[in-house]
């Protein structure tokens, strides 16, 4: 990926990004990838809201808000690292390894970020730039054509609203050991419980739960 855009990275900066603090601490203190992702994080974050502001000139801030939200968040970066098989490169000590570091979506979310930081160091504004679009410009479009899925939650939210249902509420369990939690949500509006959304994240068994909830009541309204 890198290669095919074109861009110089230095080996040490590349090394620096993969490696996390468990892997330093481990190792004597070695420096680590925290300062660079600090660093990638605000470049991210400028490229894509740079991209959403030309992009949707008619969107409101809000709107143009939930959008980044649904692009810059820890599951879409921990996808992307996927995508770029950094979780097989990444340094890791050796308690993390055993409890799957390699995969854990904060870790390679961070590991993305740290990335983006190296590449900014190493090659300069506009490199960082291209990577990010060729990236998330995929990820923003296909967030701006998901309508009420963009936020299930927002969306039930609203329809209970209108529909003078009231104010939904969840139901939430959890399950599995710590480093490997899974998350089933029930949403309930009008005292009525509809079917479950599961997830890795809280958040992301209460989106699927609203998202079931919102299909079946807007089935009830059209029908």
């Amino acid at each position: 990926m890198i290669e095919q855009l074109e861009i110089d990275l230095d080996p040490q900066l590349l090394t620096l990004a993969l490696t996390h603090r468990s892997y330093a601490y481990e190792n004597g203190g070695l420096p680590h990838n925290e300062r660079l992702e600090f660093l990638g994080d605000a470049v991210l974050g400028v490229v894509v809201t740079e991209f959403l502001y030309r992009s949707f000139p008619d969107l409101p801030e809000g709107r143009l808000a939930k959008l980044r939200a649904a692009v810059v968040n820890a599951h879409s970066l921990a996808d992307v690292a996927r995508s770029l098989d950094l979780g097989d490169v990444l340094l890791l000590g050796k308690g993390e390894v055993s409890t799957g570091g390699h995969d854990k979506s904060s870790i390679l979310a961070d590991a993305f970020e740290a990335l983006l930081g190296a590449v900014l160091i190493s090659s300069g504004r506009d490199a960082a730039d291209r990577l990010v679009h060729h990236l998330f410009d995929p990820l923003v479009l296909e967030a701006a054509a998901m309508g009420a899925g963009l936020d299930w939650k927002t969306s039930l939210q609203e329809l209970a609203a209108e529909t003078e249902l009231g104010s939904p509420s969840y139901r939430v369990t959890e399950s599995g050991p710590d480093h490997d939690k899974r998350f089933e949500a029930v949403a309930i509006v009008a005292n009525q419980a509809y079917p479950a959304g599961n997830g890795t994240s809280k958040k992301q068994a209460e989106q699927g739960a609203a998202r079931n909830a919102f299909e079946a009541i807007t089935g009830q309204v059209d029908a």
